[in-house]
């Protein structure tokens, strides 16, 4: 039995999406993870504290035995450090925890028009050069590529599961109720009204799903909201109510993904690099937030079939690394 890190995207943070994506990464990587000891460290908050690297300690002890060290997804590359970085806390002082991370669909964020010395020095000194990376589009993987790593684009793990097989058994047709999100970091709020009146118009019931801490907060600034109902920012209510047959609308990228997961029709209103990046690759069939007054409706009341056009092969070759 090996002991394995997992630097876990979901714990300390105020985006349930995290959540959304560690759940797929513990469900795709159980053929490893359920035959060995993993031990879990956030990477919103530090490991440990300056006073703990001067001797060894357990937290030393566990990272430097770790047969393998995985960063759990979501938008964790950056191309400058020099920021504060709230979703993974790292810097030149606390490198030695996370050498040899292997990336498992990771993508990037654009906070800087090209990637600076220190923040290469830091990737180049934590990811493992032996192993092939997954990343979760393809400007990410000619980023690790460009940094001396091998990787793969094998889409986001909360996307390996919409086989073809999946697909086939989401709704082509509209559905008379419907869960949406909005997104309290990207706030357009003359859009983000056309989205509610529209979807008010076209849907019998409408819910209102909170993802994000702040998310309730900007609901409340809009207007035409009297007949919509709330569902809890936790998981199970809303695979709750996924499980009853709406249709997902909305800006927030793994609602929209983890509805699919339940077999409900989605539309995902793109409003960043994320979603964008995915629907060239993946073919989510996004709607860009700025043509929602032209699209949105005539999207909702089409017939559409869900195909998402992941690589199977890709996933299984990037699998293959840690089966013994």
């Amino acid at each position: 039995m090996d002991n394995i890190v997992v630097f876990d995207t979901s714990q300390g943070t105020q985006n349930l999406g995290d959540y959304i994506i560690m759940d797929s990464i513990n469900r795709e990587m159980d053929f490893l993870f359920k035959y060995n000891f993993v031990t879990r460290y956030s990477t919103h908050t530090p490991i440990a504290r300056s006073y703990q690297n001067l001797h060894e300690g357990m937290i030393i002890r566990v990272l430097n035995k770790a047969k393998y060290k995985f960063i759990g997804g979501t938008n964790i590359f950056k191309n400058t450090l020099f920021n504060i970085n709230p979703d993974w806390n790292i810097n030149i002082f606390n490198i030695k925890f996370y050498k040899n991370s292997i990336s498992i669909g990771c993508g990037s964020a654009l906070n800087a028009p090209k990637m600076n010395l220190y923040t290469k020095y830091i990737y180049q000194k934590i990811l493992n050069p032996n192993i092939i990376h997954s990343t979760r589009d393809e400007r990410t993987k000619n980023m690790l590529e460009d940094l001396g790593f091998k990787a793969i684009n094998t889409g986001c793990p909360t996307l390996w599961g919409l086989t073809k097989e999946h697909c086939k058994k989401i709704s082509t047709e509209k559905s008379d109720t419907v869960v949406f999100t909005l997104t309290d970091y990207s706030k357009k709020n003359d859009n983000d009204q056309k989205l509610i009146d529209i979807l008010v118009k076209n849907y019998k019931k409408v819910y209102f799903w909170v993802q994000g801490a702040e998310d309730f907060g900007y609901y409340k600034t809009f207007n035409n909201t009297e007949k919509i109902e709330i569902v809890y920012p936790n998981l199970k209510d809303y695979a709750d109510i996924l499980d009853t047959g709406v249709d997902y609308v909305g800006t927030r990228l793994h609602a929209g993904v983890f509805a699919m997961q339940h077999y409900c029709r989605s539309i995902i209103i793109a409003i960043d690099e994320r979603a964008r990046d995915m629907d060239k690759t993946y073919n989510l069939q996004c709607i860009d937030r700025e043509n929602i007054e032209n699209e949105l409706e005539k999207r909702i009341n089409s017939k559409f079939e869900t195909n998402i056009t992941i690589d199977i092969n890709k996933i299984k070759e990037w699998k293959n690394q840690f089966i013994n």
